[in-house]
């Protein structure tokens, strides 16, 4: 007859049977969630095998580090004592933050723990940490995956941005010329040739009709650099008359610009520019008996710097104009010497204006400067030499590419050294504007004030002030229009004024990008308050353009 064990050790052999599976896990899942940490084993032990002496005896717990387990203790059925006393006794669930118990990293041999200086040793488990060890023929505890292990894996199905997000591409024009390619500048050369019919072939009040061959030719070149820029234009017309009065001039210019970026909102600029053209019989100052009018050759050239301080616009530039004069041809074959006209111009401006907003900046400008004469004296006996002084204010407007541009008011004068000339002063007025109002039309409002010299005996000269309103619209893509009317009012010191009216229109159907036929009409009237002033000029051409 079989002999039953005592009740109480029975009851201790039913928890032990089945309460170490439930450990084993328990102790397993916490050092997935890092609540591992030393215990008392003598508590452990005693809270199992109460109520009697028999029972599994436990194995003395020896830690070398907090932590930290031996290879023999792997095979035991707690391998770790704290997983007992830490999952049963107290706490039955992990929390759900782990990060409100201490976390404690497991070490991967207890020969790493062993070693005092080895304090990162637990940091630099490989992230196979936790697989069977093959050697021993156990499992070594898994600790957490640093995330730097952790790679994200990559998609391969890309988002792609809709069809309607995309930017769209300008379409080319297809008439519009391509350039030439001279080094860092595309350079656009045109040539126009065709025939002139005019009612007044000088401009004179007693001026004849023409039919005059027109040749002109034009070149632009614009810099393709990532930082800076340049451009640069030339032109020049020959008129030749076929039949009526007799014509023959030839006219030109060229010009340069070049601006320099800077660091800290600094810019610098400078041009230069050349022109020669005959002096037009409406010229302010007469030559009796003329034949020939004399050729006048006009050189300036400008300076400058450009300084932005948050808001405010800073600016400083120089001016130099050098006007000259040929000799003119007078009705009996002699020539008469106008170096007594020539002269040299030398400007100091200074601008400071303030952003009030991105598109609008007002700003104050002040000038000053001398007018030199090549001889001291004129052929009439007259000191011409002249002090500058002026002063203007205006607004500078830049909203995106609708409107661009300045216009400004102020005063100028030039007080001659000769007392008996009376000083010229007057209204000064500027404009350079342009504006966009629908696409493929362009607006232009240009105007100057000039002071005009002369070398009558007894006149001071005369004040020039002038504009032009000019529109042009592609009216197809191969069909170009463009309009203008310009107005000039000449104020003498003296007494009388001029007033130069004219109109203009303009067609250019392109066949191709390098092949065009141009037509232009064109007025202009003057009418005076001076005797023998007043003419009027029509004209017409037809011709072919060419260009690359």
């Amino acid at each position: 007859m079989s002999r039953l064990p005592p009740a109480g050790n029975y009851a201790v052999w039913r928890l032990a049977a089945f309460a170490g599976p439930l450990l084993f896990a328990q102790a397993v899942h916490a050092q997935e969630y890092q609540l591992r940490g030393a215990v008392n084993e003598q508590e452990v032990s005693s809270s199992l095998l109460a109520g009697g002496t028999g029972g599994i005896p436990a194995p003395a717990y020896e830690p070398a580090s907090q932590g930290a387990v031996t290879d023999e203790e792997m095979d035991t059925l707690f391998p770790s004592g704290e997983g007992v006393g830490t999952t049963i006794s107290q706490e039955p669930f992990p929390p759900l933050n782990p990060s409100a118990r201490p976390v404690s990293r497991p070490s991967a041999r207890t020969n790493d723990a062993e070693d005092p200086s080895s304090s990162t040793a637990a940091d630099a488990n490989p992230p196979d940490a936790g697989i069977d060890d093959l050697s021993t023929g156990g499992t070594r505890p898994a600790g957490p995956v640093e995330s730097k292990y952790l790679e994200e894996p990559r998609r391969l199905n890309q988002p792609v941005v809709p069809v309607e997000g995309q930017a769209r591409d300008e379409p080319q024009d297809p008439y519009a010329p391509l350039g030439l390619r001279i080094g860092t500048f595309n350079v656009v050369p045109q040539l126009e040739q065709g025939l002139t019919w005019t009612s007044n072939a000088n401009n004179s009040p007693d001026g004849g009709e023409a039919v005059l061959s027109q040749t002109t030719l034009r070149l632009r070149a614009v810099s393709d650099w990532s930082r800076h820029g340049a451009t640069a234009n030339a032109f020049g017309t020959y008129r030749k008359s076929i039949s009526g009065e007799e014509v023959s001039e030839l006219e030109g210019g060229a010009d340069a610009a070049l601006r320099l970026d800077f660091a800290d909102d600094l810019t610098g600029n400078a041009s230069l520019g050349y022109r020669a053209a005959r002096e037009s019989a409406s010229s302010p100052v007469a030559i009796a008996s003329v034949d020939r009018q004399p050729l006048r050759h006009t050189i300036d050239g400008t300076l400058g710097i450009e300084k932005s301080l948050g808001r405010l616009r800073l600016g400083l530039a120089g001016d130099v104009t050098r006007i000259q004069y040929g000799e003119a041809e007078l009705s009996d074959g002699t020539r008469l010497s106008q170096d007594d006209r020539n002269s040299t111009l030398a400007l100091m401006r200074l601008r400071a204006g303030y952003e009030i907003s991105p598109s609008l900046a007002p700003f104050v400008e002040v000038e000053g400067g001398r007018r030199f004469y090549d001889e001291e004296n004129d052929s009439a006996g007259y000191a011409r030499s002249a002090t500058r002084l002026g002063a203007r204010a205006g607004l500078a407007v830049n909203v995106s590419e609708k409107l661009s541009g300045e216009i400004s008011a102020g005063w100028i004068s030039e007080d001659f050294e000769d007392s008996r000339l009376e000083t010229i002063s007057g209204l000064a007025l500027a404009a350079a504007m342009e504006w966009s109002p629908v696409r493929e039309t362009t607006v232009r409002l240009d105007g100057s004030t000039i002071i005009e010299g002369t070398t009558d005996a007894g006149q001071s000269g005369s004040m020039l002030y002038s504009g032009t309103l000019r529109a042009s619209r592609n009216l197809r893509a191969n069909l170009t229009g463009e309009a203008a009317f310009g107005a000039a009012y000449r104020d003498y010191v003296s007494g009388g004024h001029d007033l130069i009216l004219s109109g203009e229109a303009s067609l250019t159907w392109w066949l191709n990008r390098y092949a065009g036929l141009v037509g232009r009409a064109r007025h202009e009237r003057q009418t005076s308050s001076l005797p023998d002033r007043d003419y009027e000029t029509t004209s017409v051409f037809m011709g072919v353009t060419l260009r690359r």
